[in-house]
């Protein structure tokens, strides 16, 4: 029976997320027609860059409404789509296990790391899910149908989905859910689209992720997070190292 992890796969993307933000941010504040403003990052591409840091940074993201982006999602146990399926500002299409019978009851599954760590856990999962698939194909041998059959698949039943959204219902998806304190699986697929987004989009994500890579926690007890601590250290290291260079540049400017 095939034990999968999930893979995020991005199928489609705006063509220039980042001229369009800053395209509507800019039609806000001036009198000049939106093909105008576009045209004009032709030759100011560095005013573009500081309009979307700029609104970004001020939380005017309905300007990144205005791009969208398509992820092919394998490998996801039902109990992560679950999870999943609650970002509502998302939109999804998953496979079905109405329409789909897996052949020879050898349905695809999850198994947790750490279920995968204790040798007699593990073995006791594969089991399981060996029995479950031999029953799941009894059940289709007497008749039944697979929309009643699958009624015995567990939650580590692997899907499939194509999942789509704006570049705000991703951003404010990957805040939440690459949280330290967000359940591993979901994580791991938040991961691997905030990979992809700051490789194709870097100045949209530049600050994407969850709360503390913008130096604060929501959680309750955030503080004590190891992720959170890591990250305000370096943010003091680095506020230490600007006032030292800062520093050191007025002396000279002194000195001359």
């Amino acid at each position: 029976m095939p034990e999968v992890t999930v893979r995020v796969t991005l199928l489609e993307k705006s063509p220039s997320p980042t001229a369009m933000t800053a395209t509507a941010a800019r039609t806000c504040y001036s009198a000049n027609e939106p093909a105008a403003i576009v045209e004009r990052w032709r030759s100011k591409p560095d005013d573009m860059v500081r309009t979307v840091d700029r609104v970004r940074s001020a939380g005017h993201h309905s300007t990144l409404e205005h791009n969208i982006y398509v992820f092919g999602v394998t490998g996801l146990s039902r109990a992560a789509t679950h999870q999943l399926v609650r970002h509502r500002h998302l939109q999804f299409d998953q496979q079905s296990q109405r329409y789909l019978s897996f052949k020879s009851g050898e349905f695809p599954f999850v198994k947790p790391k750490k279920i995968a760590s204790l040798p007699d856990a593990s073995a006791r999962f594969d089991r399981l899910m060996g029995e479950i698939g031999h029953a799941y194909q009894e059940m289709l041998d007497a008749g039944i149908p697979g929309e009643d059959a699958r009624f015995i698949l567990p939650n580590a039943t692997a899907s499939q989905l194509v999942v789509s959204g704006n570049a705000r219902a991703w951003y404010e998806f990957l805040t939440l859910r690459t949280c330290n304190m967000a359940q591993w699986e979901i994580r791991e697929m938040s991961f691997q689209v905030l990979r992809i987004l700051k490789r194709e989009d870097a100045v949209l994500f530049k600050d994407a992720g969850a709360t503390c890579v913008r130096g604060y926690c929501h959680e309750p007890d955030g503080p004590n997070c190891p992720r959170y601590i890591a990250v305000a250290k370096a943010q003091v290291r680095d506020a230490r190292s600007a006032d030292h260079w800062l520093e050191s540049k007025a002396r000279k400017n002194g000195s001359t």
